[in-house]
């Protein structure tokens, strides 16, 4: 699997993936030194080019073995990263309820991780990490849905909280509706992870 990994790599979608590894770290320095409409800008072109990506490698058949690793680890380290800053924001929050709810932004940290771990082990023993289920699609959408909203609008750390601030009511419901669905996508990768392994090691 790893001799035909950079075969015909060269590719838009995979310069596009490139991309956004690189603008990973640029997001989170400019959130963390609170320049919250540049971070938001960054995180919208991110989610943007995401969403063209793989359009483009089917539409002009520039689909690569690096690509289909190369897209879900930028989605994961993007991820992981919004719930890292989050999670460091709300626990520094002036505010007791979003203080203590910080806590729900290790949910989505704990299960990029896991998914990274395991999927790093499956490419280790050359088997192939499960494509996305429609669960694990439905939950990107609506992580990054929620979190662009949280960074335009939650109290203390939006960008745009001067126009209108997200109620903690809403907020909370928001990003909880969001971590169940985080929560049902990792369930449902487990059945075709078991079935690779099953398949390899225990139907000899």
């Amino acid at each position: 699997m790893f001799k035909d990994l950079f075969k015909n790599w060269n590719t838009i979608p995979n310069w596009i993936s490139f991309s956004r590894i690189i603008m990973i770290p640029i997001f989170a320095v400019l959130y963390y030194k609170d320049y919250y409409i540049a971070a938001l800008a960054v995180l919208a072109a991110s989610g943007l080019s995401d969403m063209f990506d793989g359009k483009i490698a089917r539409r002009f058949n520039q689909v690569s073995n690096l690509g289909k690793i190369l897209d879900p680890v930028a989605d994961k380290l993007t991820q992981i990263t919004i719930a890292i800053m989050l999670f460091i924001k709300f626990r520094s929050s002036g505010v007791p309820a979003l203080q203590a709810f910080s806590w729900i932004f290790l949910v989505f940290i704990i299960k990029e991780f896991l998914m990274v771990i395991i999927g790093a082990i499956m490419l280790s023993v050359n088997l192939r990490p499960s494509a996305a289920e429609i669960y694990g699609k439905v939950a990107t959408v609506v992580f990054y849905g929620v979190m662009i909203i949280l960074f335009a609008f939650a109290p203390e750390v939006g960008a745009f909280r001067t126009l209108w601030v997200l109620p903690n009511t809403l907020l909370i419901t928001l990003v909880a509706i969001s971590a169940f669905l985080c929560v049902v996508a990792l369930i449902s990768y487990i059945p075709g992870t078991y079935k690779q392994f099953k398949e390899k090691y225990w139907s000899k």
